[in-house]
């Protein structure tokens, strides 16, 4: 089964809701009340879709940032949405006026946020930049003016030459996919010229699987411990801030060497059921 292209669905999408009628003031003005007073959705429904033929008129508007039209009227229609819970039909204007700053505050929202992985235009003077630099530089070019310099750009944006030198930066150097192809030919990616230079995946697993069975041995060694033995194989000998044999004492109310005693003991029950636990292994203890 062949399904539509985007295109085809675009133009069915825009052909329905082209069907829907477009409120007059009064109208529009019956209904706000109606979900305003009433939170009736009935009403908030007709509001949404006599505005939706807006929505596609302003998201064309910024077709040509490189995404696709559908995706912003999507972000468009949600902004439309929000307009007409916020809507206040009390103020005089109409639902439309109020609603085309939501609808724009979601469509550049999206588009920013789809640019680059990199933030960008993260106060409301770089996000102005970001929308008004390519129209600016446009609008020159029409006059015949190639490559304006950004001192000129600068100026008429009543912005700073190096912020004008950054946003342009940023916009002609957008996030490329590593799995795109370099060549026509399609065999080669970014992906491919990609240097790791850490351990592979074998090694990897190799070592985890190590360091699982090392701490499963452990965990069985230091359950034949006494008490006493335990705490002190945790506490001084595998404890980044050991304790001295001195503290243990006092722990337990026993002498110092008798705590050494007891650590001799541990090890030597530790070596004799992990053969790898050789007397070198783990911090050198406090005295």
């Amino acid at each position: 089964m062949n399904l539509p292209a985007v295109t085809d669905l675009l133009d069915i999408y825009i052909a329905e809701i082209n069907q829907f009628s477009i409120l007059t003031s009064d109208e529009e003005f019956k209904l706000a009340v109606q979900f305003k007073k009433h939170k009736d959705l009935k009403a908030a429904e007709k509001l949404v879709t006599a505005n939706l033929r807006f929505v596609v008129k302003i998201a064309y508007e910024y077709k040509n940032y490189g995404i696709k039209l559908v995706d912003l009227i999507q972000e468009g229609n949600i902004g439309l949405m929000h307009a007409v819970k916020k809507f206040d039909p009390y103020k005089g204007y109409r639902l439309i006026s109020y609603a085309v700053w939501w609808i724009r505050a979601y469509i550049q929202n999206f588009i920013i946020r789809s640019w680059s992985i990199v933030k960008i235009g993260t106060t409301q003077a770089q996000r102005k930049l970001f929308f008004k630099l390519n129209q600016v530089k446009n609008r020159l070019q029409a006059l015949s003016r190639e490559n304006p310099d950004f001192q000129e750009v600068a100026e008429l944006l009543n912005v700073k030459e190096s912020e004008i030198e950054d946003m342009d930066q940023r916009l002609s150097n957008r996030d490329v996919s590593l799995d795109v192809s370099i060549s026509n030919e399609g065999e080669t990616t970014y992906l491919d010229h990609l240097v790791y230079d850490g351990e592979s995946q074998e090694d990897s697993l190799i070592r985890q699987e190590e360091k699982s069975l090392v701490r499963r041995d452990i965990a069985g060694a230091l359950a034949k411990l006494s008490e006493r033995e335990n705490y002190i194989v945790k506490n001084r000998i595998m404890s980044d801030k050991p304790e001295t044999l001195q503290q243990i004492g006092d722990r337990f109310k026993i002498t110092r060497e008798r705590a050494r005693q007891i650590e001799q003991e541990a090890l030597k029950k530790l070596r004799t059921a992990l053969p790898y636990f050789g007397p070198e292994e783990g911090p050198r203890p406090v005295q």
